[in-house]
């Protein structure tokens, strides 16, 4: 199976979900009494998401589960039947700070399943075996 091409560095990407995870466990960790940590950026979060999705694609190639995180990026992963037309069969789909919550054991896919955070639909779609990364 031929693997995808990286768009994402792999120091840039490493670098930018390291740097996500330090500004949230900060921000966490401020309480209400302390001045509040700046959010992460837009382009930090985009560089995030984008290396973690080359990165599950790259530990499980495929084209059977396609892993939408709006507006920064979808990618097609693990073996299974080829999917070519219309909507997938087995769509996981979440926003971005959920996404990269996962990726980086901030929260289990199992809670965020439950929490409704996540939605996953068809046979296929669960990644509780690759996360986190």
């Amino acid at each position: 199976m031929a693997v995808a091409r990286r768009r994402v560095d792999i120091s840039e990407g490493r670098a930018a979900l390291a740097a996500w995870q330090t500004a949230v466990e900060r921000s966490e960790t401020a309480g209400s009494d302390a001045e509040a940590a700046p959010p992460p950026s837009r382009t930090l979060i985009a560089t995030a998401v984008r290396y973690s999705l080359e990165e599950v694609t790259a530990r499980a190639p495929g084209n059977s589960v396609e892993v939408r995180v709006p507006p920064f990026g979808v990618t097609q992963c693990v073996e299974g039947p080829r999917h070519t037309r219309g909507t997938p069969p087995n769509v996981i789909e979440c926003d971005a700070a959920t996404w990269l919550s996962l990726v980086t054991g901030l929260i289990s896919w199992a809670d965020a399943v439950s929490s409704h955070k996540v939605t996953a639909s068809g046979l296929r779609a669960n990644l509780s075996e690759l996360l986190p990364l």
